[in-house]
């Protein structure tokens, strides 16, 4: 590996994570009507606490609970955002630590006390109550990389050195997190891929992501990047053909130093860093059968 060498253990909704040797799997659920990649398959609650039990049982160690798109578009209610949210955390948090992908502070409240363990704030904490919030409970934060005021639309982003930009705004938002008594051990970092970026950019990011991964080795680097334009564009593939594209760069990523990988198709990616892992020597193989015979015997 060429980052992220230093010991980066944590412990997340009372789970051990051992991030130097091993990628999480943070599986997406989505309680949306118009969500980018499912289209609202999973915004009934009942769909939404199975797809939720399917992805832990597929190797999910984590899962994001969504009730609103990053995407530009009308207001949702907070008081809506939270009836979304917070009954498919309460489902789920017995089994697996639980993140709620929300950029208003009391919907971070309803979900944190409702059991949720992280808080996805792809705004990077724009909002200085949200630091707050967190700040006063057990729950660890995403500091993601975005530039637009939520669901507002950023056209034709310009970066003169995005790696540049995004580290500085990440040590920036870091630091905040930090003054309002975010413990850095609570802290995870995300680049955010597509968001508010072209396709170079987020290729470029990719690219170089072992330099925003060595800025900060003791911070978990997250990525989200499953079925995003940017793989879609470089492939010339429409949503339901990204697949191949998307665990590309999602081994490429853990390979600069990714630690958390955000995915809409559990089972594959699973594979794909448990491969990864048992390459690197980080874990033995689930058996040893293939020419492990001894000699004579059939």
């Amino acid at each position: 590996m060429s980052a992220a060498t230093a010991p980066l253990s944590r412990t997340i909704g009372g789970r051990d994570f051992a991030f130097d040797r091993h990628v999480a799997v943070m599986a997406i659920v989505n309680r949306t009507p118009d969500s980018f990649y499912d289209r609202g398959a999973t915004f009934a609650l009942d769909a939404a606490v199975a797809a939720g039990r399917a992805a832990v049982a597929a190797g999910a160690e984590i899962i994001d609970v969504g009730g609103v798109k990053f995407a530009p578009g009308p207001p949702v209610p907070v008081a809506d955002e939270i009836e979304r949210v917070v009954p498919v955390v309460r489902a789920l948090a017995p089994l697996v630590p639980v993140s709620v992908d929300t950029f208003q502070p009391a919907v971070a409240r309803a979900a944190i006390e409702a059991g949720a363990a992280i808080i996805n704030d792809t705004t990077g904490l724009r909002d200085p109550e949200m630091a707050a919030v967190i700040a006063d409970s057990d729950a660890a934060v995403v500091v993601c990389h975005s530039l637009a005021v939520p669901r507002t639309q950023h056209p034709q982003p310009h970066y003169d050195d995005v790696i540049a930009e995004v580290g500085a705004f990440l040590r920036e938002r870091v630091a905040l997190a930090e003054a309002h008594g975010i413990a850095r051990d609570r802290i995870i970092v995300d680049p955010g891929h597509d968001l508010n970026k072209n396709t170079l950019h987020s290729l470029e990011i990719t690219r170089r992501l072992g330099e925003i991964a060595a800025e900060a080795p003791d911070l978990p680097l997250l990525v989200a990047l499953s079925n995003k334009d940017f793989v879609g564009e470089t492939l010339d593939r429409d949503r339901p053909d990204r697949l191949s594209g998307s665990l590309a760069a999602a081994v490429f990523c853990a390979q600069q130093g990714a630690r958390i990988i955000r995915a809409h198709n559990v089972g594959e990616t699973v594979d794909a860093m448990r491969m990864l892992e048992g390459i690197l020597g980080w874990r033995e193989p689930a058996y040893l059968r293939h020419n492990m015979r001894p000699e004579g015997n059939d």
